[in-house]
């Protein structure tokens, strides 16, 4: 499941990203409002970990504008503010459930779960950019009306920057995503199989949609012609 935390407290983000992750979510952190916005409008996500007091653009005002930009991805506010008053306003404001600090990991994972099944989010099995598809469920992967057949890690390394269109992936998060922080590999590895990809996903088909962004990353991008 994909989830992404707004939240600008350090330590907590830091304790949240390394419990999440380790509890198998895959996740992204932004810590300002502005920020979380832009990755949340930019990217699909299952679940929203949401502060309400952020800086640049409060929490409230966040879940406010991705409800009227039309998303309706599950939301969960944090807060460490007290009383009822804070609760009824993130469910007001469009919020899906409400935690306020401090919270037990247990109940978190247990309600961002919750959230998932409630969205459809655990059945989902299709990722889609332009007309390239790529079905989790069988991993098969289609340009168009052709199948195109990969080896396990291209469907791992493809269904990493599917999952994340448009936004640019460090070579480094596909290394901890796929061989682990620990690996001692050759970190040009990705390149590798970077450029297996396009070998088969977009010279045979005149595209250019995984670009690469010097000294960035990669990036997915839908190329159609």
């Amino acid at each position: 499941m994909r989830v992404l935390v707004v939240e600008d407290d350090a330590v907590l983000a830091d304790g949240l990203s390394r419990g999440l992750s380790a509890s198998g979510f895959d996740l992204d952190v932004a810590t300002d409002g502005p920020s979380g916005l832009d990755m949340a409008l930019r990217s699909d996500y299952d679940v929203i970990v949401l502060d309400l007091m952020l800086p640049g653009l409060s929490g409230v005002a966040v879940c406010a504008r991705l409800r009227a930009s039309g998303s309706d991805v599950p939301i969960l506010v944090l807060t460490a503010r007290d009383g009822e008053s804070d609760e009824v306003e993130s469910l007001e404001i469009g919020a899906d459930d409400f935690l306020a600090k401090p919270f037990s990991y247990a109940v978190l994972t247990a309600r961002l779960r919750a959230l998932g099944r409630r969205s459809g989010a655990d059945r989902a099995s299709l990722l889609a950019v332009g007309d390239l598809r790529l079905d989790r469920a069988t991993r098969r992967v289609r340009r168009g009306a052709v199948e195109v057949r990969l080896t396990a890690r291209e469907l791992d390394v493809l269904e990493l920057l599917m999952g994340r269109p448009g936004v640019v992936v460090a070579k480094q998060q596909i290394l901890d995503a796929l061989w682990g922080p620990k690996f001692e590999g050759d970190s040009n590895i990705v390149e590798v199989y970077v450029r297996r990809l396009r070998n088969k996903l977009d010279r045979p088909f005149q595209r250019d949609t995984i670009q690469t962004v010097y000294g960035a990353g990669y990036r997915l991008t839908d190329d159609a012609r």
